[in-house]
């Protein structure tokens, strides 16, 4: 599952709070509420259907039972994070990303400029060797060397571990949002639907999210997900208005991954959920301009999926989240 959603790194480092190894970043004292919460959608609290059963489910994943789940109000990112807020943070606290400091990524092999092919790391990944290990590659580089964010300023900020989105959350009197949360508010004011918009991909046939063209991994004509990240605001919002929920990077969430934790039926899994206690990786959510029904298709609501902490791609970013 992971390896074609996203390549892990390795085995997991020890879990730090958001000072740990992901370079010293600490919560900005004072920041004022309203600051906060610019930019933040509130979600009222209170049950929904959560999870997936349709024939396009991924039993494997963990993706049902359907069943219903209780959060609490909270306010989330109406966008995902921006390349332009992360430079706000690093150029604030003088944070190094993991990637940085490791001095590699994963870039998916196909974007990789002739700049940076000198720079591509020996060895494939198993079942997705499109998936190629670069030095150099960064949330600055995202191709890896001889490429910039410079006109990607409105684009999600990629090759962030969780380790680096727990610290920038810190950073913004933020935190992640559990899996419950995020699935609420992507839903918008739908119940059960495939998508943040409905059941049907395309309706009428018009694109609302940024996923694959064509056959995976061969590209179509540079107007979908072959040609990388869009702006975080691309496309219309959902009910809530979250903008790309579905496609584009998949999204950090703060609980661990489990595919069977959830299924017992209890109140730990079906209030305010946070996840197993135990487990070596982080749950993504949201699917990425990678996937595509040919080849990944969890560019739907319920999808999920998961990666170590420590592991960094060039399809991976967050949202952050606020409790009330």
């Amino acid at each position: 599952m992971s390896a074609c959603c996203g390549p892990r790194r390795g085995p997991a480092a020890a879990e730090p709070g958001a000072a740990g190894p992901s370079g010293g970043a600490s919560a900005a004292p004072g920041r004022d509420r309203a600051d906060v919460l610019r930019g933040m959608v509130r979600i009222g609290g209170g049950p929904f259907l959560m999870g997936g059963d349709d024939e396009d489910a991924n039993p494997a994943d963990g993706e049902g039972p359907v069943r219903e789940v209780e959060v609490g109000t909270f306010h989330i990112d109406a966008m995902c994070v921006t390349n332009a807020r992360f430079a706000l943070f690093v150029k604030a606290t003088g944070f190094r990303t993991l990637a940085e400091r490791e001095g590699w990524s994963y870039v998916f092999g196909p974007h990789v400029p002739p700049s940076a092919r000198q720079a591509v790391l020996p060895g494939r990944v198993p079942g997705a060797p499109w998936w190629r290990g670069v030095a150099g590659a960064c949330w600055q580089a995202p191709e890896g060397p001889g490429s910039s964010i410079g006109d990607r300023s409105n684009h999600p900020v990629v090759h962030v571990s969780w380790h680096d989105a727990v610290a920038y959350a810190a950073w913004a009197g933020k935190r992640l949002p559990t899996e419950a949360e995020w699935e609420k508010a992507a839903r918008g004011t739908l119940v059960r639907a495939r998508f943040p918009w409905g059941d049907e991909l395309t309706p009428r046939g018009r694109r609302r999210c940024n996923t694959w063209q064509g056959e995976f991994p061969y590209p179509l004509t540079g107007a979908g997900g072959d040609r990388g990240t869009v702006p975080v605001n691309a496309f219309a919002p959902n009910g809530h208005g979250l903008y790309n929920t579905s496609g584009n990077v998949w999204e950090w969430c703060a609980d661990r991954f489990s595919a069977q934790w959830h299924v017992d039926d209890g109140p730990g899994t079906r209030i305010d959920p946070v996840g197993p206690a135990a487990g070596e990786s982080r749950v993504l959510r949201g699917g990425s301009y990678l996937c595509h029904r040919s080849y990944c298709n969890r560019y739907r609501v319920a999808a999920r999926t998961s990666n170590t902490p420590d592991s960094t791609t060039s399809h991976g970013g967050f949202r952050c989240a606020v409790d009330g």
